[in-house]
């Protein structure tokens, strides 16, 4: 039978592939009719009186504008786009044709945001797509593609403000421990384009945004700090969150006039009447997709949450949790003392975090009525933090692995030589773009056995968590086994964990 690493591998595959650009595009966008042509999306018709422009910036830009010029043949003018540097050269080594632009086709690409950092590539083709916008009439149709990685690759700060000004700020609050709905406030109070920017300015034309949402709870003001949404967010948002990480004192003096000539309230809900913003792709969508493959594979499966956020350390406390509890039910210590007091830590926990749409009692609920015949597999989604400690190189979901196999070898080793209800179990995280962190890798496994495997090959888990280390660490250890590659995926729905266990 498949390895319960190659279930985990091959959930992962196909929750990926359901959000992949051009089937998601497809499904919600149709051109109809000849003599007066019509955008249908999602249902809505959206008339094309006359021209009809494309602009788009994210990491799944690039596949969602290929299909777009499919369905949209000859009625698209000129369109603009700004993708992650390289990915046309990483999608055609992979074999991803379907992903790329025909060769005469009248969409120009910039790469930029080398890293998911703002470059002066990526401000390039933002002047490009900001002088398009501003010349549109009543009478066009302006298509915006976005997703996400959209806020690296968008970028045109608020002059006086320099592109490193604004970065080397986004950087501080980052290492701080912000987490990326407060980053994405102070980035959209300081650009042009952020914000509602690009609908104001492409305004009186039509604008109809299909996005990939890479946010928890597919907040549109977010979703790459929201270029065509009514931002819910004023300067004072922006001024209270320099002053929770205590910045408001070592501010450039460029940010400090952008953010004394700023209005103070944000921009009025009616200015946006000419704009219809449609997610047409998220996390949930790929949970879902993964929960009905897993079924398929005899697993008795549940998604406890698509808005998983909070600090990796907790969110790792929680998974083991949950799993330890799994496996007490599965040897027939579901009720009792052991399982009583996880129930307890875990309801503690989870009160602590407050994530979002995540009802515990209830999930718990539905654990008990398991049993041990089926094979288990929990499965969520979101977007952890990382709070920096060390100069080692990892990203969120290497390190919550790690930090979950280091959890499951401390719960086994304090339960004694052989714990209630042993199971077999295997943990993956992942990153839907292919991507952890500035590595190569999309995330990692981990199993119970992890520590002491290392151990074995000399390699200390907690020498390499502490320095935030994880990537060196999973790359030494088995000679990479333990590493999710995928490459680009051409995708971006925020990150997937999934526990698979059996008794």
């Amino acid at each position: 039978s498949m390895s319960l690493r190659e279930h985990a591998l091959s959930l992962f595959r196909s929750a990926v592939a359901t959000v992949q650009p051009a089937p998601m595009l497809k499904r919600a966008v149709k051109l109809q009719g000849d003599r007066c042509p019509q955008l249908l999306v999602k249902g809505q018709a959206f008339p094309v009186k006359r021209d009809l422009y494309l602009v788009g910036f994210g990491k799944a830009v690039l596949g969602m504008a290929a299909a777009a010029e499919e369905i949209l043949g000859d009625h698209l003018v000129r369109g603009i786009i700004n993708v992650p540097l390289g990915i046309q050269e990483s999608l055609q080594r992979a074999g991803m044709q379907e992903m790329l632009l025909k060769p005469h086709s009248k969409i120009q690409v910039i790469e930029g945001a080398k890293n998911n950092l703002p470059d002066p590539e990526a401000l390039k083709g933002t002047a490009a797509i900001q002088e398009l916008a501003e010349g549109l009439t009543a009478d066009d149709l302006l298509l915006v593609l976005i997703s996400g990685g959209g806020s690296a690759l968008l970028p045109a700060p608020i002059p006086p403000i320099l592109l490193e000004e604004k970065e080397k700020l986004t950087k501080m609050l980052a290492s701080r421990g912000a987490a990326i709905q407060e980053l994405n406030v102070v980035r959209k109070t300081l650009s042009l384009l952020k914000g509602g920017g690009l609908a104001r300015l492409a305004y009186p034309a039509r604008v109809v945004s299909l996005i990939l949402s890479d946010v928890i709870g597919d907040a549109l003001d977010i979703i790459a700090s929201g270029p065509t949404a009514a931002s819910s967010h004023s300067v004072q948002d922006c001024l209270r969150i320099l002053a929770k990480y205590n910045l408001l004192h070592n501010l450039p003096k460029s940010v400090e006039t952008v953010l004394s000539c700023s209005p103070t309230k944000p921009t009025a809900p009616e200015d946006y009447s000419h704009v219809c913003n449609i997610i047409i792709g998220s996390n949930t969508l790929a949970l879902d997709e993964a929960k009905r493959q897993a079924e398929g594979l005899g697993y008795a499966a549940l998604i406890l949450s698509t808005a998983i956020c909070g600090e990796v350390g907790h969110i790792a406390t929680l998974y083991c949790q949950l799993i330890r509890l799994v496996c007490l039910s599965f040897a027939g210590l579901g009720e009792g003392p052991l399982s009583d007091e996880v129930r307890g830590n875990l309801l503690q926990l989870a009160a602590e975090l407050e994530i979002p749409g995540l009802n515990l009692a209830e999930f718990l609920q539905a654990l008990q009525g398991l049993g041990p015949e089926r094979p288990v597999c929990l499965l969520a989604g979101g977007e952890t933090t990382v709070q920096l400690q060390g100069t080692g190189k990892g990203g969120r979901n290497q390190e919550l692995a790690l930090r979950v196999g280091l959890g499951l070898h401390r719960a086994q080793a304090t339960e004694g030589s052989s714990p209630p209800g042993r199971c077999e179990i295997i943990f993956l995280s992942g990153g839907t773009d292919g991507q952890d962190g500035p590595t190569e890798a999309a995330g990692a496994f981990c199993s119970p056995e992890l520590v002491d495997e290392a151990l074995q090959e000399g390699l200390d888990a907690e020498a390499f968590l502490s320095n935030n280390d994880s990537y060196t660490f999973f790359s030494q250890f088995q000679g990479g086994r333990h590493l999710l590659m995928t490459g680009l995926t051409g995708t971006n729905v925020m990150d997937i964990q999934a526990i698979l266990i059996r008794a």
